[in-house]
């Protein structure tokens, strides 16, 4: 049986080594798949494959050939994970979101009052709803244009959370917050990375690769907390192998020493 082809994978060893500790004769491999290709990929797939990992830009392409959009996916207006039913259906799901959640939550981060946001893009939608799920109620998004944050505004008023849009221009203004999530890719935020690092306690940058980024390493010598794209990718995984294999829990610490040796040691700034 195979397990889910992906298009444009970052790390297949983390669900092939779930697999392999789950038992589970299955197969997981990458492809690259373009928009205007996704319909033509998914309809060529035979019967014997459970699901694919979905990244940008065709998170939001996949809403629209699936049955069925979980809640989540719907309010992000992106999917990460597609899965084939049993009776022929398809189904799309955000596992971005509560991955997020629960790499907070794996360094004992459950709750907060309010958190800073680097960017504008879908992983900061994602980011908003997660942080809304911390009981976060107060946000300040940073983005390079403030004219083009006009869909997370609107993001942010459905969830309930009080928000403000800066640039970066207004660097120097901004602080004085529980957790900062940079979404941004890596070598975006270097010439604000000393001015991020502090303005949190907690500091989640969700680049891995190149690692470390400036603001990491800017983190780590002055003692901020540091969470990265690996915590992200790791988690968001576990809960697509979950879904896709229908065993719970998936098995975390192999994930993670996998996408470590496939990625390089992310962790150590």
């Amino acid at each position: 049986m195979l397990g889910s082809p992906i298009a444009h994978s970052l790390s297949p060893a983390m669900h092939r080594a779930a697999y392999a500790e789950l038992g589970l004769d299955w197969s997981y491999d990458a492809y690259e798949v373009e928009e205007n290709e996704l319909r033509g990929f998914v309809a060529s797939l035979g019967a014997e494959v459970r699901g694919l990992s979905l990244t940008m830009p065709l998170k939001r392409v996949a809403l629209e050939l699936a049955d069925t959009v979980d809640p989540v996916a719907e309010l992000i207006g992106a999917a990460n994970t597609m899965l084939f039913e049993p009776d022929g259906t398809r189904s799309v799901h955000n596992t971005d979101v509560p991955g997020l959640v629960n790499a907070f939550a794996e360094r004992g981060i459950t709750a907060a009052e309010s958190a800073v946001v680097l960017g504008g893009g879908a992983t900061a939608a994602s980011t908003l709803a997660a942080l809304r799920g911390m009981q976060v109620a107060e946000v300040t998004v940073v983005v390079r244009d403030v004219a083009k944050a006009e869909r997370l505004l609107d993001l942010a008023a459905e969830l309930g959370l009080r928000t403000s849009v800066a640039d970066f221009s207004q660097v120097e203004q901004i602080g004085g917050f529980d957790l900062c999530v940079s979404t941004l890719p890596g070598g975006a935020v270097d010439p604000w990375a000393e001015h991020f690092a502090a303005v949190a306690p907690v500091v989640f940058d969700v680049a891995y690769h190149p690692w470390p980024t400036q603001l990491a390493i800017a983190a780590h010598r002055i003692g901020t907390e540091l969470l990265n794209g690996l915590d992200l990718l790791v988690h968001q995984a576990t809960l697509q192998v979950e879904m896709m294999t229908g065993r719970s829990p998936a098995p975390l610490a192999a994930m993670r020493v996998a996408a470590r040796e496939e990625l390089g040691d992310r962790e150590s700034a």
